[in-house]
């Protein structure tokens, strides 16, 4: 049993609660306005719900006396241990062992299928995680968001949207200008700069600006006067 089927229950019950105390009056809530929470003490069982509180007052009468009322009920509905009934008018509810393993007949049942919904069908979303910056060291930081943003676009697409993904490198900017005035520095001896120049323009020839960034580089590469990337020494040695 899921946090969805005890929601069901718990509307299967209150509907006649509601109808013998209110007459001819709809039940103006679904199973989906029904909030089912796991308890902070789990000795209080799996699962806790403040319904009868927000119930009470529409109800004209005492949550705690109206959650008793549910919780009784409730405490026949198959796959459920038992109910209780805490503070002020919470329902705790514990269930069957038998219920924790019908759910995982049904997911081994089911497989790769379990879970799967439409509730975002026709929806297009475009998920950017991680950024991982390459003028500095890789931490733990970038391992949890790698995983929770993958963990959130498969959620999305099992839930029928069409995700696409996009993993940020971080390879352009400012700062890799200067990642790249600072190897270059290094590569020639010379002190390690402080500041950054601006890339060439589609008009200014590779070997007549200083220093490349990998910006520059792939303006080169991709420039039609020239197939490879170029460092701009004297000797101009192509990389």
């Amino acid at each position: 049993m899921n946090p969805e089927t005890l929601a069901e229950a718990l509307l299967a019950v209150i509907a006649p609660i509601a109808e013998a105390r209110r007459p001819g009056e709809p039940l103006a809530i679904d199973a989906a306005d029904i909030t089912i929470d796991r308890p902070r003490n789990r000795d209080h069982g799996d699962w806790s719900s403040n319904i009868a509180m927000r119930l009470a007052k529409p109800f004209g009468t005492n949550p705690r006396e109206l959650a008793q009322e549910i919780a009784d009920a409730l405490a026949a509905h198959e796959g459920i241990a038992s109910v209780e009934v805490a503070g002020p008018g919470f329902i705790n509810v514990r269930l069957d062992a038998a219920a924790a393993g019908s759910l995982a007949k049904a997911i081994v049942e089911t497989g790769v299928a379990y879970g799967t919904n439409d509730s975002q069908a026709g929806n297009s979303i475009n998920l950017e995680f991680v950024s991982a910056n390459p003028t500095g060291p890789m931490h733990i930081g970038h391992t949890r968001w790698a995983a929770l943003g993958d963990a959130i676009g498969r959620l999305l697409a099992a839930s029928g949207a069409n995700v696409a993904r996009e993993f940020y490198i971080n390879d352009a900017g400012a700062q890799m200008d200067r990642f790249g005035r600072s190897i270059l520095a290094a590569v020639r001896g010379e002190e390690i700069p402080r500041t950054a120049t601006r890339a060439p323009t589609s008009t200014t020839s590779p070997s007549a600006w200083s220093p490349p960034s990998p910006a520059s580089w792939i303006w080169t590469t991709t420039s039609s006067s020239s197939s490879h990337a170029t460092w701009p020494t004297s000797s101009s040695s192509a990389i």
